[in-house]
C-alpha cells in the first residue's frame, strides 16, 4: 500500500472520531442523582477568568466543542496530505510525524483519563500514520532512479 492510502484511512478514522465526539454532546452521562448534582454544581459556581465571568461548565463544554473542531480540521488536513503524498510522499514526512506524535499522546491520555473508544481511535490513527511514514520513506525521484537501476520501466499514472 502507499502512504497516501494510509493517510486517507487515518483521515476517515479521524472523521469518525470527530463524529463520535460531537454526537456525544454534552459529554455528560447524567443517569443518577450523583451525576446530576455534579453537573448542577459545575453550572452554578462562576468565577473570573482573565476578566470574563465563567463556570466550570462553560470551560468543560467549550473545550469539548474546541476538540470537535480540531478533530474535523485534522481529518481534512490528513485527507489533503493523502493527496500530496501521491505526488511526493517524502515531502509530507515531517507533517505526518507531527500528527503521529500528537495521536500517540492522544492515545496515552485517552487510556489514562477517558475510555476505550477514543483510545481505539487514537491507536488506529497512530498505526495508519506510522505506516504512512514508513511508506513515504523515499521521494518519487529516488524511487524512479532505483527502479531504473534495476531495469524496471517507469509507468506514468
Amino acid at each position: 500500500m502507499k502512504s497516501s492510502t494510509f493517510l486517507r484511512i487515518a483521515s476517515l478514522i479521524t472523521f469518525f472520531y470527530f463524529a463520535g465526539h460531537t454526537a456525544s454532546i454534552p459529554w455528560t452521562p447524567a443517569v443518577g442523582p450523583g451525576e446530576a448534582s455534579v453537573l448542577e454544581a459545575m453550572k452554578a459556581h462562576s468565577f473570573n477568568v482573565l476578566g470574563s465571568n465563567r463556570t466550570y461548565w462553560d470551560l468543560y463544554f467549550g473545550f469539548g466543542v474546541i476538540i470537535s473542531g480540531y478533530l474535523l480540521v485534522q481529518a481534512v488536513v490528513l485527507w489533503q496530505l493523502g493527496s500530496l503524498a501521491k505526488r511526493e510522499p517524502a515531502q509530507v514526512r515531517a507533517i505526518v510525524a507531527s500528527f503521529l506524535v500528537a495521536f500517540i499522546v492522544n492515545a496515552f491520555l485517552s487510556w489514562k483519563y477517558f475510555f476505550v473508544i477514543p483510545l481505539i481511535n487514537a491507536i488506529l490513527i497512530s498505526v495508519c500514520l506510522g505506516l504512512a511514514l514508513v511508506f513515504s520513506g523515499r521521494s518519487r525521484a529516488t524511487q524512479q532512479i532505483v527502479g531504473h537501476e534495476r531495469g524496471e520501466r517507469e509507468i506514468q499514472v
